[in-house]
Formats: structure tokens, sequence, C-alpha cells
């Protein structure tokens, strides 16, 4: 617990610890807490992709339809599709198909769906852990590009103390 304290202190004080009451010292904090709160937003946003991912498959396993569809329009974040159903009816879900990584226009694909939505779709076998290297990789780059900042501020305030000594 004490190092969190610690390292809290740390990234909202800088390396001196001290709090700096100069218009500079009070703008390099609320610089560094915008940083962390940006950062935390970021973490956030990943972490709820990832959960978003797995409540769509939790409502797709609990009423899980399988149809053959063909893809209409293939893209790498979404990919339109059109299925039907067994009751012959005809579906092209408006957000598209979940997880449509590799797939070509004209691709005659198996989508599992949520009878009671069918406009909740994914591939066949593909399932929300596809989610979590990309949902993590963000956050890892989100934590670098802030402590890239942290350590920035950290050397403008050290530059900004020797001048006004």
């Amino acid at each position: 617990m004490r190092r969190w304290k610690t390292l809290w202190h740390f990234l909202l004080h800088g390396p001196g610890g001290e709090i700096s009451n100069t218009r500079a010292g009070r703008f390099i904090r609320w610089a560094r807490i915008g940083v962390m709160i940006v950062t935390a937003l970021v973490t956030l946003q990943s972490v709820l992709l990832v959960a978003g991912a797995w409540r769509n498959d939790l409502a797709i396993e609990a009423n899980m339809g399988v149809a053959a569809a063909e893809v209409l329009d293939a893209g790498p974040r979404r990919s339109t599709i059109e299925f039907v159903t067994p009751d012959r009816v005809t579906y092209r879900p408006e957000l598209g198909v979940l997880y449509p990584s590799e797939l070509e226009n004209g691709m005659r694909i198996y989508v599992e769906y949520d009878r009671s939505d069918p406009d909740l779709v994914r591939v066949q076998d593909r399932n929300a852990s596809l989610s979590i290297i990309p949902a993590t990789s963000v956050a890892v780059v989100a934590w670098l590009v802030a402590a890239a900042a942290l350590f920035g501020l950290a050397a403008l305030e050290k530059r900004l103390e020797r001048q006004s000594v």
C-alpha cells in the first residue's frame, strides 16, 4: 500500500515531491492530473470493450441460432453480411458482424446469432477472446504515452526550477 501511495505522490507531484505554488508549478500539476485522467479513461474504455464483447457472446450463447451467411461488404473493423434464419427471414444486421477480420466480399460463412435479437451476430467459432489483444495494446500504448508525458513534465519542472533559482 505504501508503494502505491509513493507512486501516486510521485506521479502527481513529480520527482522532487514538493508542491510548487508558482503559476508554472500549478500548471504542471494540473497537466499531470490531466494526463492521469485521460490515461485512466482510455484504460477504462479498453476494459469496457472486452466486457461488452463478453456480454454479447453470452447473449448469443444463451439463445444461439446458426445460419449460413454471405459477406456483402468486408472491412477490417466492420463487415456487412446477410443471412436467412430457419424460419426464412432474411437479416442484414445494422451494425454488421462481430469479429469480422479476414473476411472478403462474396465469401460464404457460418454465423452464430441471438435468436431473440438477430442483429447480434458473430462469425462462427470466434469469440470475445479476440478483443483482448487489441484492447490491451490500446491500454499499454496509452500508459507508455502517459509515462513519456509525465517524464517530460518532470523534466520541464526541473528546468523551470533551475531557471527560477
